[in-house]
């Protein structure tokens, strides 16, 4: 079973990160906590390594929550599209060899 956080484990564990930046963050949408049973925010592994990255760039960069809205939108749409590159890959790479190279073909025309 996936490691579950409270606020105070969160806090301790991220560098920079703050009680009143963690709920800046939340209020933003920035990260989304689950809520325990007694309406607790509880965070995944996932929660804590993108509060530290969201901390980073707040810190590092002095970013307004609009300006971290948008980077981490930006970022999201790259991992999605990096797994839908990653299935393409493996799709392309099950089928037999006359496709492939038919596709290796015309990806470097294309180029």
């Amino acid at each position: 079973m996936a490691r579950i956080y409270s606020e105070s484990e969160v806090i301790a564990a991220v560098t920079d990160l703050t009680e009143t930046r963690l709920v800046a963050f939340c209020r933003a949408r920035l990260v989304q906590p689950v809520q325990s049973d007694s309406g607790a925010r509880m965070y995944r592994e996932a929660d804590l390594a993108r509060l530290q990255l969201v901390s980073d760039l707040a810190e590092t960069y002095d970013l307004p929550e609009d300006a971290l809205d948008m980077v981490m939108s930006l970022i999201d749409q790259l991992n999605t599209m990096r797994g839908d590159m990653r299935a393409l890959m493996q799709a392309v790479a099950a089928e037999p060899d006359e496709v492939r190279t038919r596709i290796h073909g015309t990806l470097r025309r294309l180029r």
